[in-house]
């Protein structure tokens, strides 16, 4: 147990309570039953196996405190660690090529940007400042897409991101493309990324259309 609760799990949620002021919330976990792997919610088939809230009230959990912080994982060790969206930052979340592709164009050009996460089943997430998130649709259509057309999800209020080294089943856990450092503490506005994301997304969605 002492070897758990000084784990990588606990060790980021702490990380990013004390570095970040973001809010933590201890989430559901792998379980190993016989070679198998399941999650700790129990049911069959689940769609977010040891990476999802396990109490309807998980936001209001969800705390800074790194007191707060090892209380929860001093409960559940090897729970994942979830960010509730909508505080102090928002997230974009787009497909990984899209993010890949978007990311090293931003990277290119030097624009100003926050932690990035490879979250499982390919997916990269662009974080920002909070607020954001509600203004990608507008946004979008500003520079001449449907939202419909894109697969470029604004995450916000009442919404949450699974942290790295949290794992998500058997697609393995989230990580850094860019982690969060003292030089990416001032977050973008969702207006610096949305042009590049946009295009990427874009793009992505020309490559996957049938010929």
């Amino acid at each position: 147990m002492g070897a758990q609760l000084d784990g990588p799990l606990l060790e980021s949620a702490m990380r990013y309570a004390r570095e970040r002021h973001w809010d933590v919330c201890s989430g559901a976990w792998l379980v190993e039953d016989a070679g198998d792997t399941q999650c700790s919610c129990g049911t069959p088939h689940c769609p977010a196996p040891g990476a999802h809230p396990l109490q309807p009230d998980w936001a209001q959990q969800a705390s800074s405190s790194p007191t707060a912080v090892r209380r929860m994982w001093s409960q559940t060790p090897l729970a994942s660690i979830l960010l509730p969206t909508g505080r102090t930052f928002d997230v974009i979340d787009v497909p990984e090529p899209a993010g890949c592709l978007a990311l090293a164009r931003m990277e290119r050009t030097e624009v100003r940007l926050g932690p990035v996460a490879c979250a499982p089943g390919r997916r990269m997430q662009f974080f920002v400042l909070a607020g954001s998130a509600a203004r990608v649709p507008t946004l979008v259509r500003q520079l001449g897409w449907s939202p419909r057309s894109l697969d470029l999800v604004g995450r916000g209020e009442r919404d949450h991101v699974v942290a790295p080294p949290s794992r998500v089943g058997a697609l393995g856990p989230t990580l850094w493309a860019r982690p969060p450092t003292p030089a990416n503490r001032w977050l973008p506005e969702a207006e610096e990324l949305i042009g590049a994301l946009a295009y990427a997304c874009g793009r992505d969605a020309a490559a996957a259309r049938p010929r």
